[in-house]
């Protein structure tokens, strides 16, 4: 089909996948059939002792990759439920539940309220509720965390919100009270 100033030959129209048989969900083809290819970048070798920038090193995070992992969009409400084997949710909505799961990220526009045990949480936007984080909690410069607050080590960016009753509870027979763990978070 050429163009020719504005105007076109008229053609045909030639119908899609022409001698192919189109499977059915869950099914695959036989026979041998041309795939296109992507082309892609090389990529640079890394290395572990290569010097990590701060943007680096969080998105290098211990966050599993490959695992199972539950994703609340944008204007999407979960209400009343329980999560349980994720190894990470990803909340961009709203999300009312309770939790024990790995790692959760709350994105700017998200909001969590509920209960949650969790290896790694990484706030952006808002919890309201009881929190025992094991490792680290990381509160960045749009997170807000209300409630009941424990956690192994925390970093807090600055413009980021603590509140409530908040513990460090490194380890069971050394454990801060909130009113210490308020002057250092200072």
């Amino acid at each position: 089909m050429a163009l020719h100033f504005g105007k076109r030959d008229i053609d045909q129209p030639k119908p899609l996948n022409t001698g192919m048989a189109t499977p059915r969900y869950g099914q695959t083809t036989s026979g041998a059939v041309a795939q296109p290819q992507a082309q892609t970048a090389p990529t640079a070798p890394t290395t572990p002792d290569a010097d990590l920038t701060p943007a680096t090193a969080i998105a290098t995070s211990p966050v599993p990759e490959g695992g199972s992992k539950l994703t609340v969009g944008p204007n999407i409400k979960l209400k009343g439920v329980e999560i349980t084997d994720c190894d990470t949710l990803v909340v961009e909505g709203m999300v009312e539940a309770t939790m024990d799961s790995r790692v959760i990220q709350i994105a700017q526009q998200g909001e969590f309220k509920g209960s949650a045990e969790i290896d790694i949480a990484e706030i952006r936007g808002v919890f309201d509720g009881n929190l025992t984080v094991r490792n680290k909690l990381v509160i960045y410069a749009t997170g807000k965390v209300t409630g009941r607050i424990r956690y192994g080590k925390v970093v807090i960016e600055e413009g980021g919100q603590l509140s409530g009753d908040i513990e460090c509870s490194v380890s069971a027979g050394n454990k801060v009270t909130s009113k210490h763990a308020m002057a250092l978070a200072a």
